[in-house]
């Protein structure tokens, strides 16, 4: 089992940065790929990054590649989301999420089996 809980969102101005971080506990952290995903009023939940177990993998949504960075600190049982030159566009709730026993990436919202809460990304044009 993995818990996770979100925090560093906020407000930004466009072409600003936010840096989200996602506190897990649970004995499996460091065997999990981990993913962030988000989701905006009105639209469907998109992914935006994934990240292997180990840290070596990583991948991103086209629409922020370039721009948000994923990286995750097993010592400390924690995953980040570093993003840069905010768009209005990447306004959403984002989510962490685990995928349990599994340390490969996926870019699919349905192979993550443990989510936190949520943080609230607003970015001002």
């Amino acid at each position: 089992q993995v818990q996770m809980v979100e925090s560093g969102g906020g407000f930004a101005q466009a072409g600003g940065s936010l840096r989200l971080s996602c506190a897990a506990s649970g004995r499996t952290f460091s065997g999990s790929a981990m993913g962030w995903v988000r989701q905006a009023p009105g639209k469907e939940r998109e992914f935006v990054s994934t990240i292997s177990g180990s840290g070596d993998v990583t991948g991103y949504a086209g629409s922020v590649k370039g721009r948000f960075t994923i990286s995750r600190d097993n010592a400390k049982n924690t995953l980040y989301l570093q993003m840069n030159n905010l768009k209005p566009e990447d306004a959403a709730v984002y989510y962490c999420a685990a995928r349990g026993g599994y340390s490969t990436t996926s870019s699919y919202s349905w192979d993550y089996a443990y989510w936190g809460q949520g943080t609230q990304v607003t970015v001002s044009s």
